[in-house]
């Protein structure tokens, strides 16, 4: 289905033809590229809220600006659609978060408008900043940089970090906070009330529009009118509002708040402040999924719906025949539940995660005992942990790649102590369109090295619960990690009665004679797929679930290195450092002899696709297992083996 965009947007190959437009023209281009994204993402799929609320942001910054000469840091990346259309990318954004197509964010190496890599939130002001010390540096006084930030993003420590440094490195740099009220989920803590205080204080922002006015009205030159226009302002920010206290005590001058959508006064002040020098912060109120109805009304929902009918909104979902298994999401979030009603020392923390982790059921449910700490995974983790001095049982459940922002804790605060805190590490390996700055490839590595961690991964929805429960028992007196990838899994029937697994213990699936499997996780069930696919072909490898990638089950490992020469390790993790190398460590400790085989994440950056293509690109989906298994058994194939 081909998606022709409006006259108006054909005509925009670059922002040198957007600068071509008269101001009068810049409201049908908004118009325009918003029905555009609104068509592809409709049809292909993709974020969608985002983008739609910066339109009118992003069409006055190209215009304003001189970009690429002059920098642009998105943070996060998620609004960033319009962008790459208005830069050259317009006829490929269909090919969005597709295999092989335009990445889902902004990305280095696809773009020269995209100045700054991204998909973890928070990282603009401080990327930004390195910018503008650097042009400052080197001369470029004409130079500009400008990041945009979300209210959301501005919760995390990473942003304070930056704004606290702005304001004392005499750089060029604009900070443009776009206040919506939302990161994926409703936005939580102090900062949004405090944003919310300055947006809606009717006297600040009546007593502000009439100065404007009045000074409009006064025959004197402008300088005259903007220098007492700041002054005043000031004045009022100080009399009726706390606008000034947090961003101004940093040294930042402050702008703001005005409407996100209106694209004259848009234009109007970016072009005013390009020409003020030093680092200062515009405050622009914004309407997630502004332009379509449905997307401004439950604006959760229509982060990155999926496939949807644009006229009727009708979100497209698959249809079965039969019941299906459930996300392991969802398993955690039900099960959590389960738990919590049995034991009442358990608690439920995510950062900004509430409805991705399905925390949220359990924050419905038991709101006292479930707590969403916005986008602050350092503060998640050690505030589970002072909650564990106290005896309770925390399940921290952050993404996989979102923990490794909180490493230092994890060691300092929890692994050092003995801090039994529960990390429920969500979308672990390959997580899809997302891609790279999504996908968690690194935790078994990077959590397995710790000492006194466990860390695990089911193979089914059935092991996850029996793991959650195992964890929070009271002779669990460890960091426990429970990882587990995104979607769906295996068992439609899925709500089992929860037992106890010993730690450190793995179990044999199926004994054979050839070579032996060893998996971790839920690619268990990949190797499993290929192991009834080799009876075909005459081999029967022995399957063992690990379980545990530490402490190994080292009785199960004895018995395999003394039963076989030939050994496959499968995981949804790197190959460096991670269960397969694990593996090996063993092998090598108890001095046994083996051909080894690793299936797993490589070691390079896995670009986005679906997780099928990429379980397959990376060589450890089902048919990668066989093939592994045939070339290992070259040679080692009887015609009898192959006649049974």
């Amino acid at each position: 289905m081909q998606i022709i965009p409006g006259p108006l947007l054909q005509t925009i190959n670059s922002p040198e033809d957007l600068k071509k437009l008269s101001r009068e023209k810049l409201h049908q281009l908004c118009d325009e590229l918003r029905q555009y994204i609104i068509d592809v993402v409709s049809v292909h799929g993709g974020h969608f809220g985002a983008s739609l609320g910066v339109i009118e942001l992003t069409v006055a910054l190209h215009y304003i600006y001189n970009t690429p000469y002059d920098q642009l840091v998105w943070d996060v990346g998620h609004q960033a659609y319009g962008h790459k259309i208005l830069t050259g990318r317009r006829d490929n954004f269909p090919s969005n978060r597709k295999y092989k197509g335009l990445s889902g964010f902004p990305k280095r190496s696809e773009s020269e408008y995209d100045t700054f890599g991204v998909g973890h939130s928070s990282t603009s002001i401080s990327a930004a900043l390195g910018m503008a010390m650097a042009a400052k540096y080197k001369g470029e006084n004409e130079r500009k940089v400008v990041a945009v930030i979300g209210d959301g993003a501005m919760t995390a420590g990473l942003a304070f970090e930056g704004l606290n440094h702005a304001g004392v490195a005499d750089a060029d740099l604009l900070i443009v906070l776009n206040d919506n009220c939302m990161s994926i989920d409703p936005n939580v803590g102090a900062l949004k009330e405090y944003l919310t205080d300055i947006t809606t204080s009717p006297t600040y922002n009546k007593l502000r529009d009439e100065v404007w006015n009045l000074l409009g009205k006064l025959p004197v030159g402008k300088k005259f009118s903007r220098d007492m226009a700041s002054k005043l302002e000031a004045s009022m920010k100080g009399l009726v509002s706390k606008s000034s206290n947090l961003f101004e005590s940093l040294n930042l001058r402050y702008f703001g708040p005005i409407d996100g959508h209106n694209i004259t006064k848009l234009a109007d002040t970016l072009k005013d402040l390009r020409n003020i020098p030093g680092p200062k912060l515009l405050h622009i109120v914004t309407v997630k999924g502004k332009g379509y109805d449905l997307a401004e009304k439950d604006q959760t929902k229509w982060h990155a719906p999926g496939l949807f009918d644009k006229v009727t909104g009708e979100i497209h979902k698959k249809k079965f025949d039969l019941p299906q298994p459930p996300k392991y999401q969802d398993v955690f979030g039900y099960t959590i539940i389960e738990l919590a009603e049995r034991n009442d020392k358990i608690f439920g923390i995510t950062p900004a995660m509430p409805s991705g982790s399905s925390l949220k059921y359990m924050m419905e449910k038991m709101p006292n005992r479930a707590f969403d700490v916005g986008i602050a995974e350092q503060h998640a983790v050690t505030l589970s942990a002072g909650m564990a001095t106290q005896g309770m049982k925390v399940f921290c459940n952050i993404y996989s790649s979102f923990m490794q922002r909180a490493y230092d804790q994890v060691i300092h605060d929890v692994a050092i102590q003995k801090l039994p805190v529960i990390f429920c590490l969500d979308r672990a390996g390959v997580v899809g369109d997302d891609g790279p700055t999504h996908h968690g490839c690194y935790d078994i590595a990077y959590m397995r090295c710790i000492p006194n961690m466990v860390v695990t991964a089911p193979m089914n929805e059935s092991e996850l619960r029996n793991l959650m429960f195992t964890a929070q028992l009271e002779s669990t007196k460890l960091p426990f990690v429970i990882r587990y990838p995104r979607g769906e899994g295996v068992m439609a029937d899925w709500k089992t009665e929860m037992k106890e697994i010993k730690i450190g213990t793995g179990r044999k699936l199926k004994d054979g004679k050839d070579l032996a499997i060893l998996s971790l996780g839920h690619p268990g069930n990949f190797a499993a797929a290929a192991i009834r696919d080799l009876k075909h072909d005459g081999v029967n490898p022995a399957h063992y679930d690990m379980r545990f990638a530490k402490p190994l089950d080292e009785a199960l490992l004895h018995e395999v290195f003394s039963k076989f020469g030939k050994i496959i390790t499968v995981e949804d993790g790197t190959v460096v450092g991670g269960f397969g190398s694990s593996i090996l460590e063993f092998m090598n400790a108890h001095n046994y002899q083996a051909e080894i085989k690793i299936l797993g994440i490589p070691d390079h950056i896995v670009e986005h696709g679906t997780p099928k293509e990429l379980h397959h690109e990376c060589g450890y989906d089902a048919e990668a297992i066989k093939q592994a298994v045939l070339e290992m058994m070259k040679g080692k194939i009887s015609v009898s083996s192959l006649m049974q």
